[in-house]
């Protein structure tokens, strides 16, 4: 089988290719020779352009990358994803299958915690390679167990385009099919800032759930690095005290951290400083 390029077989042929594409992770297109299909009697052949997976894949997405747009029907209407973010955070998540238990919990949760989100600035967003008629029926399934009352758009992605473009399908992951062996989304988080920069990814397995909790603090620490010149350490929550960043000088911290604290040369930690309130 050639790496890639335009190929013409006969008819009894095509199927083999297309079973050697499907095995082979190859994406194989079909511009036949006439609009019907089976073939005419007057149809000997037809010609098939293949790529490898990896040729049709983009590069993968990292840290610091600009997230991807696309356009893309939701339950609460088409959107083009940039214009969707503004100027706002995201959060992007992706979830297996509607109707299934995990997704189920996770959802409701993500729905019980969006006003958390939404003071911070962020916007969420759920995709999974379902119709978005699906998922308006799912959702209120949604509502009834969880008793949430869930808001933000969920996307339509039954081509997987999206979770393709977004690398949210694992072909490894054996147990993340369906019945007919193709690989579901699996559970990926993104946060995205106002600048379209993809800040967070994670990917769960399709049998473990997601922490709601820990995706609002990455959240939090995001923000508040941008804000002020620190980092986060193990297990910080919002009211604990941060390490002063690598690249502050300790003259520079005198004034910025008045209260920060030695430990090593290359560990300092301080509390935040107060905000400013202006009087009435």
């Amino acid at each position: 089988m050639p790496a890639a390029g335009t190929i013409r077989v006969s008819w009894d042929g095509c199927r083999a290719v297309l079973q050697y594409s499907i095995q082979n992770q190859r994406i194989a297109s079909l511009p036949l020779l006439a609009p019907d299909y089976p073939p005419s009697k007057n149809q000997s052949s037809c010609q098939i352009h293949h790529t490898t997976m990896a040729e049709q894949r983009p590069e993968p997405l990292r840290l610091g990358s600009v997230a991807p747009n696309f356009k893309a029907e939701t339950t609460q209407g088409p959107i083009d994803f940039h214009e969707f973010i503004g100027d706002n955070w995201v959060i992007l998540f992706s979830h297996p299958e509607d109707y299934t238990p995990v997704c189920t919990t996770e959802l409701g949760a993500f729905a019980k915690l969006e006003p958390e989100f939404t003071k911070r600035g962020a916007k969420l967003i759920g995709l999974s390679a379902n119709t978005v008629e699906s998922h308006g029926g799912w959702i209120k399934d949604i509502d009834e167990i969880s008793g949430s009352n869930l808001k933000f758009p969920i996307i339509g992605d039954k081509s997987r385009e999206i979770a393709y473009l977004y690398d949210m399908i694992d072909h490894q992951d054996k147990t993340n099919v369906d019945s007919k062996g193709i690989a579901f989304t699996i559970r990926s988080v993104f946060i995205i800032d106002p600048k379209k920069t993809i800040r967070l990814i994670l990917s769960y397995p399709a049998s473990t759930g997601r922490n709601t909790a820990e995706v609002l603090r990455v959240l939090d620490s995001l923000q508040t690095g941008d804000k002020h010149r620190i980092t986060t350490p193990i297990n910080w929550v919002p009211g604990d005290d941060v390490i002063v960043h690598p690249s502050v000088k300790n003259e520079d911290a005198k004034t910025l951290f008045p209260e920060f604290r030695i430990v090593k040369p290359y560990l300092r930690f301080t509390p935040l400083p107060k905000e400013k309130t202006t009087a009435a």
